[in-house]
């Protein structure tokens, strides 16, 4: 099979640069390795059956393998990838000129060395200067030493937003100074209710004298008799109380059921929180309904990659787990990239793209 291999190396500036994550840069070593160990191996074992002396055996492997590194520091400086960075789409950059012959020998012999077999403490070595680089560039120490940097070189497609429709304003000003609806006043229960009487009072005569006359005291209004032990005091008539106002009842929303249908044909019924990845893994007291794993060919496809959730009111949510490669949102043909950590509501029909992965969101109801 040919593999296509990206052009020469450039002078990248440092603001482009694309870092490559270290998982795929320890999977391109992987490949580049099982060329670069079996090779010697199986010319050893070869000569080892044929009866060959053991200077030979030993010397054999031993040249084959240097010329292995010189070839692969040969690919380096010309192409600016070996065959296993190729594969997975990754680059090799310098940022003070074109790579060098010398300098590439240089990398791929200290990667050589360091894939020794020590238990893995070279290969631990240089992954951890990798992941200390201040710079954030991920430069391991045989970057350091030649000045280059591996970057991701998989193009990035473009995406057309769609306009955004505007948001509804609302002028909590003016909803403060409407004036409150009037309600009826109403009477407590346990306040009497004395009638008006409707015939006014006798006129009193003047006495002969020409004397003005007493006024007459009023009768004094009979208390209602005081509630037995044990029983309530009787409630104010109807006519006298406001009537209580009756809520209006909501009409029952039918529940929708989400599913999520991978390229694959997979369908996966969303029944609260679900995680999708290549091997998602909740955080610390997270309570998950389902865990998703989505196979991804090219590695595309980070661990926990997205999340998708009901919410209250029995919608769907999509939200970026903040993956290497993003999620993108395609809404009646129009991309769009969704920020890690910010919630998305999906509709029926939508379709995410999650590395190189493809899920159909339907609701039924």
């Amino acid at each position: 099979m040919t593999t296509t291999l990206p052009p020469g190396p450039a002078v990248l500036p440092a603001t482009a640069v694309r870092p490559a994550d270290l998982e795929r840069r320890l999977h391109a070593y992987a490949l580049d390795r099982v060329a670069g160990w079996g090779l010697p191996l199986g010319l050893a074992a070869a000569l080892v059956a044929g009866g060959a002396a053991t200077w030979l055996v030993v010397l054999g492997p031993l040249l084959l393998g240097a010329v292995l590194v010189v070839l692969g520091a040969t690919l380096l400086s010309s192409r600016g990838a070996t065959p296993g960075m190729a594969l997975l789409g990754l680059r090799v950059e310098t940022q003070g000129g074109a790579l060098t012959l010398p300098d590439a020998v240089r990398r791929q012999a200290v990667l050589a060395l360091a894939g020794l077999p020590t238990f893995g403490l070279g290969l631990a070595t240089l992954a951890w200067t990798a992941a200390a680089d201040v710079s954030g560039r991920r430069r391991g120490w045989h970057d350091e030493l030649v000045g280059t940097v591996v970057v991701d070189a998989r193009p990035v497609p473009e995406v057309v937003v769609g306009p955004e429709r505007p948001q509804p304003i609302v002028n909590l000003t003016a909803m403060r100074l409407v004036p409150p609806e009037p309600t009826p006043a109403s009477v407590p229960p346990d306040v009497p209710v004395t009638p008006t009487p409707a015939d006014p009072l006798p006129a009193t005569p003047l006495p002969a004298t020409g004397e003005p006359a007493p006024m007459p005291t009023p009768a004094p209004t009979p208390e209602p008799p005081a509630p037995a032990p044990g029983r309530r005091r009787a409630a104010a008539p109807a006519a006298t109380r406001a009537p209580e106002p009756v809520p209006p009842r909501r009409a029952a929303r039918p529940e929708t059921r989400w599913r999520a249908t991978t390229d694959t044909g997979e369908t996966v019924l969303v029944r609260g929180l679900t995680l999708l990845g290549r091997g998602p893994q909740p955080r610390e007291g997270e309570s998950v309904a389902d865990l998703v794993a989505l196979p991804s060919t090219d590695m595309s496809v980070s661990k926990t990659h997205a999340q998708l959730q009901l919410s209250d009111d029995g919608s769907l949510v999509v939200m970026d787990r903040g993956s290497t490669n993003g999620s993108v949102l395609i809404r009646q043909g129009v991309p769009r990239h969704l920020s890690p950590g910010r919630p998305v509501t999906l509709l029926d029909g939508d379709v995410l793209r999650l590395g190189d992965r493809v899920l159909e969101i339907s609701g039924e109801r």
